[in-house]
């Protein structure tokens, strides 16, 4: 079983709690920190979950917000497989160690 995992982007909401309702808002902040970001990649910062993002970046918003990485992304299963038991319920996928044996050829 293959478990795909993605994450949830909580920097809007950690904002939001601070009474920062601007995107904007963040501008200067962060250049006080050395990260010169122009608006648009602001915005885009805010509302869409990066894909990559600089440790200085993210130090920065950590320590903007006095938070941890952990308050800003929360991990999350995005797939899980799952089959169905004898009874018809359907259940994540277990998957149970199995011993393995190997034979020689010639050898029994």
């Amino acid at each position: 079983m293959i478990k795909k995992m993605g994450y949830q982007w909580q920097l809007r909401q950690l904002m939001a709690e601070r009474q920062m309702f601007q995107t904007s808002d963040l501008v200067p902040l962060l250049a006080e920190r050395g990260i010169v970001l122009s608006r648009e990649q602001i915005y885009r910062l805010v509302t869409q979950p990066p894909q990559r993002m600089s440790m200085d970046t993210l130090v920065a918003l950590c320590d903007i917000l006095d938070c941890t990485p952990n308050d800003l992304i929360k991990p999350e299963v995005v797939n899980a497989q799952l089959r169905k038991t004898a009874d018809g319920e359907a259940g994540p996928t277990t998957i149970a160690p199995r011993r393995t044996v190997v034979r020689r050829p010639g050898m029994k």
